[in-house]
């Protein structure tokens, strides 16, 4: 066999091979906004977002972390993954139990494309505070167990993922105790694009890039169940591009281990 065919094939087979989540190359990025690094988190005690908490997660200046509430959602969800595609970019979305439950298969496809999905209650009450205690955690854990058994067919003790926003920010003291005691993380937000209120995409866009500029920084609060924020992606990403920002992407630090004793 001719060793350019044999070239080829060996290249066939091992592309083949290769997971859906597997990391883009950079060469296919080129031109592209793409995703500047991949931070790990360690959740434990982790409370961040300084529209809720007192500090935020260590980004340089100019660096975000893109993160989508609410879903999934067939009519919307789709093209939020496909934009984020197209410019290799990778976002945190938390996820509805209910929606999760309901469309698994889009839950597999956040994680197939690279994203990670953490948590946002199982019915999105606003808020959890408002909640008697126990109602409140019920919602959260059902919501926990719905989003692993979508993505993963089964839930265990812990969530894979252990990210957590609250719907609405709508915390307690006894709340976040809890989180704690679980190994949750917290997010909250440094900034958002005010979705939730209808406005065209343009309204959105230089709403979102303001407050951004006058920040500089920070996890950035979108919905990927609105329409308008799907329309305004691509110029959202495009004005990134142009202003120097970079994209960070977040994932659970892996589990701590016990260190060796002395002398091993």
């Amino acid at each position: 066999m001719p060793r350019l065919l044999r070239l080829a094939l060996l290249v066939a087979v091992c592309t083949a091979s290769l997971p859906l989540s597997a990391p883009v190359r950079a060469a296919d990025c080129a031109g592209r906004l793409g995703t500047s690094r991949v931070m790990e988190v360690d959740p434990n005690g982790l409370e961040v977002g300084t529209k809720h908490f007192p500090q935020t997660l260590d980004l340089a200046d100019r660096e975000v972390v893109l993160t989508f509430d609410d879903g999934p959602l067939p009519a919307t969800t789709p093209g939020v993954l496909k934009a984020l595609s197209k410019e290799c970019v990778r976002a945190t979305f938390f996820v509805v139990g209910r929606n999760a439950a309901a469309h698994p298969d889009l839950v597999r496809r956040e994680i197939a494309e690279g994203h990670t999905v953490g948590h946002h209650s199982m019915t999105h009450p606003m808020t959890l505070a408002d909640m008697p205690y126990d109602k409140a955690i019920a919602d959260i854990e059902k919501g926990l167990r719905a989003d692993d058994r979508a993505a993963y067919g089964e839930a265990g003790v812990h969530p894979r993922v252990p990210f957590f926003r609250f719907p609405g920010f709508g915390s307690s003291p006894t709340l976040l105790d809890y989180m704690k005691q679980r190994g949750i993380g917290v997010f909250g937000a440094d900034l958002w694009a005010s979705d939730w209120n209808p406005m065209s995409p343009q309204e959105q866009l230089d709403l979102v890039m303001a407050r951004l500029d006058h920040v500089g920084r920070g996890i950035i609060l979108f919905h990927d169940t609105r329409g308008q924020t799907l329309k305004m992606l691509p110029d959202f990403f495009a004005a990134l591009k142009e202003k120097g920002y970079r994209v960070v992407h977040i994932v659970p630090a892996p589990p701590r281990t016990a260190a060796a004793p002395a002398g091993n």
